[in-house]
């Protein structure tokens, strides 16, 4: 086979027509698209493999592609050639007017209707069965969203809503990544707006990296938007004669860069240092030798600072690119966030730090090299809270064999320096803790000590279902490691007398145990804050009566977190009884008023960069387990009596974020919740009214500010958590591209 050779072949759409073409070609060979006569970008977003290519043809020259391209609305034809060396071969010619992508819509409208309509019964039975597996038919409200979702997507034959793509699914994003370069396309950035213009010294250590990289590193910081930067690069005495004349080649070609060739080979921290060392620069940006920087990467910083001089610390959201420029794994980041700091250096790239501070600090540590960067972001975020988070993403860092970024745990020497790093951290702050390696590689949880195990008070509400309760509290004096505790049960308009048998028998069977009877309106606010009045612990935690404990150490865990000064509430990880995820973070402002991330997930599922195994800060956690030193609790006036059953643990973390505290899940803390059993469904006909006026309290209470989560990136969906949104049209351009 001699040409390109078409296996499919489409384009549809109204106001992103788009195309795709799905191929057999030659290695060497390239496709050419005219679209009126201009040319088009292909995006060769997949290459499928070559099992399919070695059946048709036995030829493994020839391998399988799927392209993309995006084209004018007004486009009426195209014209496809397949290019041979400096020959151009004719492959197609076809009509791409909208009469054509409309009956092509239509076509595969009507295709897709067939389909689903085949599905329906079969996704119905699996969705009933589902429901009452995990809820017995009382889905609380804030699911309903969620199930309609999943419910439309199984029908699609997807997983997930056609609404909403994967970040992590390198096809989808490269799409994602395609449609919101031409948006940014139009963007105009007015640098004469800018009054302040810092010097930005970029420092770059280098050692022995490829020509290649080496120039394409070099050639985007010189297509910055943003010109008064200088670039410093420190070769660490570099072996590879075409990393020294690639320095010397660009150290001729512009005087805003400056090399410096170090004698002896020191290794990451001394090269950063010996860039630093001739540096001017008010700030200084980080960028490693073989990675990429957006064209308006020092634009949208110093944007930043014309709006506050004072920042100290800067950074940014990044993307992966391998060897072949395609991008993979976006990193949308939150707002800084000091716990899940300590849990892995998720600040990572592209970061811009106020000199002054880093040359107060020492500069970079040899002793912490493989993780010399989180150890110089724990120490200089102890000199500072200035900082501030851009989510756009700025930085693409290059996944080459034998790099973290492809495979972190390639380089073992760096998650124990990182360990090293976290352990002087706690050493410098006066904080007893441990610091304990966890499955995820670069991700760490930290063990507080104490020495004595200061009182906890456990509020359990209750009505009835002794079945339920008991197995809540038999799982608690069974299951758990930690004795200085007590357990508080509120009785709550129970009627049968099994009940009062029961609580009776734990009265005088079990230590630290009490309750007592609060018959009105149910009103899970009043009643914790009458239970919290009677409390004797130091620390509070509210649980419902439908746990169960799984964790040992869940008590001695959690209260050491409890106990930091800047934590208010501190939740766990709870499981349905198919041992999927039911919660384990809450996002505000998601899905209306706050929605839980990752429901339904498995166990063995790392969630978006860590967030199903590692600690990290959460805009809430939910009250079905929830510990707050009581002193805190009291602070903000404990729950919201008003809200008598939705969204008063939400409302209770927003208060607690509203003084400055931080809220945080451990997901080693691990429980099962059957949800709602012992209550019931929130859109019963007496409760719907009542669900929906303590929406509108929220809303009115909070406002639409308070309601977006600063560890929530805005890049990603407002109603899907951790998945992006097709039709978010108004965070389009907070996307870099590595070939703008």
């Amino acid at each position: 086979m001699k040409n390109v050779k078409i296996l499919d072949f489409s384009v549809g759409g109204i106001n992103h027509p788009l195309i795709n073409i799905h191929c057999i070609i030659h290695k060497s060979n390239k496709l050419k698209l005219i679209v009126d006569k201009k040319e088009i970008e292909l995006i060769d977003n997949e290459e499928v493999g070559t099992n399919f290519v070695d059946k048709l043809l036995q030829n493994k020259e020839y391998i399988e592609y799927k392209y993309k391209a995006l084209i004018p609305k007004d486009a009426k034809k195209l014209i496809l050639y397949e290019v041979i060396g400096k020959k151009e071969v004719l492959v197609l010619k076809e009509k791409v007017d909208i009469n054509r992508r409309v009956m092509n819509g239509i076509m595969f409208k009507l295709k897709n209707i067939t389909r689903k309509v085949r599905r329906l019964p079969k996704t119905m039975t699996k969705t009933f069965m589902l429901l009452w597996k995990r809820h017995h038919f009382l889905v609380p409200p804030r699911l309903w969203g969620q199930y309609f979702k999943s419910f439309f997507g199984h029908i699609s034959d997807s997983n997930i809503y056609e609404k909403f793509i994967d970040p992590l699914d390198q096809s989808s994003y490269l799409e994602w990544v395609y449609i919101n370069k031409k948006q940014n396309e139009k963007r105009i950035d007015d640098l004469k707006k800018l009054n302040y213009k810092p010097l930005i010294s970029i420092v770059v250590p280098v050692y022995n990296v490829k020509e290649k990289l080496l120039s394409e590193c070099i050639d985007s910081v010189l297509r910055q938007t943003y010109d008064n930067f200088e670039l410093c690069l420190a070769d660490d005495c570099s072996t590879l004669e075409e990393t020294k004349r690639c320095l010397m080649k660009y150290e001729k070609k512009d005087k805003r860069i400056k090399v410096i060739f170090r004698e002896k080979n020191g290794h990451i921290s001394a090269a950063t240092n010996s860039a630093i060392s001739i540096s001017s620069g008010e700030f200084i940006g980080l960028l490693d030798n073989d990675d990429v920087l957006s064209k308006h990467a020092l634009y949208e910083v110093v944007k930043v600072l014309n709006d506050d001089k004072n920042i100290d610390m800067i950074y940014t959201d990044e993307d992966k690119i391998a060897l072949n420029n395609k991008r993979y794994f976006p990193h949308f980041k939150s707002d800084f966030a000091p716990d899940s700091l300590l849990s892995s250096n998720y600040i990572c790239h592209f970061t811009v730090l106020r000199k002054s501070i880093v040359e107060e600090l020492g500069g970079f540590r040899s002793e912490y090299d493989g993780s010399q960067d989180y150890d110089m972001f724990l120490r200089f975020t102890e000199k500072t809270d200035r900082i501030y988070h851009i989510p756009k993403i700025l930085y693409h860092w290059r996944m080459i064999e034998g790099s973290t970024s492809n495979d972190a745990s390639s380089k073992n020497y760096a998650y124990l320096a990182g360990k090293k790093a976290l352990e002087d951290a706690f050493k410098r702050r006066n904080i007893s803790a441990k610091v304990n390696l966890i499955g995820m590689p670069q991700m760490y949880e930290i063990e507080y000590l104490y020495d004595k195990e200061p009182k906890i008070s456990i509020i359990i509400p209750t009505k009835d279902k002794v079945k339920i309760l008991s197995r809540c509290i038999e799982s608690i004096y069974e299951k758990t490691n930690y004795k200085n505790y007590e357990i508080i049960v509120v009785n709550n308009n129970s009627s049968n007398e099994e009940t009062f048998q029961y609580l009776n028998k734990c009265v005088k069977d079990k230590r630290n145990f009490t309750y007592f009877d609060l018959n009105c309106e149910f009103n899970y606010s009043y009643i914790n804050n009458e239970a919290v009045k009677r409390a004797k612990g130091e620390y509070i935690v509210l649980l419902n009566n439908d746990t169960e404990v799984i964790s040992g150490d869940w008590l001695s865990k959690m209260v050491g977190y409890a106990m930091q000064k800047h934590i208010g509430c501190v939740g766990a990880k709870l499981l349905y009884p198919t041992k999927t995820i039911q919660h384990c973070g809450v996002v505000l402002g998601c899905a209306g008023i706050a929605a839980h991330a990752f429901i339904g997930s498995g166990l063995d599922n790392y969630g978006y960069f860590g967030k199903l195994v590692a600690v990290h800060d959460w805009g809430a956690v939910t009250a079905a387990c929830l510990m707050i030193k009581k002193s805190k609790f009291l602070e903000v006036d404990g729950l919201d009596e008003r809200l008598k059953v939705a969204y008063n643990d939400v409302d209770l973390n927003m208060k607690l974020l509203d003084k400055g505290y931080y809220n945080i899940v451990i997901p080693s803390v691990v429980l099962f919740h059957y949800e709602s059993i012992s209550r019931g469904n929130d859109f019963s006909k007496e409760n719907k009214a009542r669900f929906v006026s303590e929406v509108k309290y929220m809303t009115n209470k909070w406002g639409k500010e308070k309601l977006i989560d600063k560890f929530y990136n805005n890049n990603l969906s407002n109603y899907f958590p951790y998945y992006l949104d097709r039709e978010k049209t108004e965070i389009q351009k907070n996307i870099g591209d590595v070939d703008e």
